[in-house]
């Protein structure tokens, strides 16, 4: 399948048929490569990760990076950016030279941003070259063992009804895909949860298993080992399936709330005007790391699968999850300060 004709070809597709579409493509055949593609990179590359480290997106990015160096045969360094909900890190990499030494790994955060900030210092669709999507990560809903005392979705519901107001949860700061999907569960659950942002994922899950915080709805992937571990308890994931590596876990749907589905998912850009030939060498570098036996694993024990969607498809598809969040954005009436 030639993934550059996917956008003609999925106009009026939901992001689903899109991602499923995109799951079904083989390793992709890139055009030759001119002599300026065959000569980058000559020095260390740079992803800068706009949130602190330790967060969800920090769970993918370190083995990635690992896996791009032995692929493009030069170290690929992760720069943790956080603040403003990934917007701070998206602003600096906007702004670096366009000549392929400089990507960004975002997130869902990114589609939010343009509908909770009233001016952003970048445009993800026009600063940016769309490289490829990730991994596409289910949303869990977890809580802190000793704090709710529940173990599943309609005891979590229960609970706080009883409870209005006093529980709290926390997310990777206000606007984020994890402030969201809080207030898409309060508004689907008739139910009220005080909200806590932090400077990023990180900081608010050492919260949660600290015991400062009640629950979040949090990424799989930033989640995974600490569900594991039992440090937290995990009560269903935000998705039509169950995730990959956590079979036990129930999805929203079977705990009697089909409507609650989100995800954090994360890709890979770079500047505007960064040379086609660069782009395409990284492209066909970050499909062959995604498709090693490693990165498959390492994303399963996340809690996702290996998606395969690239360049103007993912352009697509983040414009896609653009529009879908500005309508939460709307219905929760969240908004941030200039």
């Amino acid at each position: 399948m030639d993934v550059s004709k996917l956008p003609n070809r999925s106009r009026g597709l939901s992001r689903r048929q899109i991602l499923k579409a995109a799951s079904c493509t083989p390793a992709l055949a890139f055009p030759g490569l001119n002599a300026l593609a065959a000569e980058w990179p000559a020095r260390p590359v740079t992803i800068v990760v706009p949130f602190p480290s330790g967060g969800g997106t920090d769970a993918f990015a370190r083995p990635l990076s690992a896996m791009l160096t032995r692929q493009l045969g030069r170290q690929v360094m992760i720069v943790n950016h956080g603040g403003a909900g990934g917007t701070l890190g998206a602003s600096v990499a906007s702004k670096a030279a366009p000549d392929g030494y400089t990507f960004l790994l975002g997130a869902v955060h990114h589609a939010i941003a343009p509908s909770v900030y009233p001016k952003l210092a970048y445009n993800i669709e026009t600063d940016f070259v769309p490289v490829g999507l990730v991994s596409n990560v289910p949303q869990v809903v977890v809580v802190n063992p000793t704090r709710v005392p529940v173990t599943d979705l309609k005891g979590l519901v229960e609970y706080v009804r009883k409870r209005p107001g006093q529980l709290n949860y926390g997310s990777a700061g206000t606007g984020t895909s994890h402030h969201l999907a809080g207030e898409l569960f309060k508004q689907q659950t008739h139910t009220f949860i005080t909200h806590i942002p932090y400077r990023g994922a990180g900081p608010a899950l050492q919260d949660l298993i600290g015991g400062q915080l009640d629950l979040m709805f949090d990424g799989l992937g930033s989640s995974a080992a600490h569900i594991k571990s039992g440090r937290i308890r995990a009560l269903a994931v935000a998705a039509p399936q169950r995730a990959p590596g956590f079979p036990d876990v129930p999805t929203s749907a079977e705990a009697g709330f089909p409507g609650y589905q989100v995800s954090t998912w994360y890709g890979l850009w770079t500047t505007r005007g960064t040379p086609a030939e660069i782009v395409e060498h990284m492209q066909t570098a970050l499909d062959k790391a995604l498709g090693t036996a490693e990165l498959r694993k390492a994303w399963s024990d996340l809690g996702t699968d290996t998606p395969r969607l690239y360049g103007a498809a993912f352009g697509q598809f983040v414009h896609g999850e653009i529009a879908r969040w500005s309508e939460v954005v709307k219905t929760s009436g969240v908004k941030l300060a200039a």
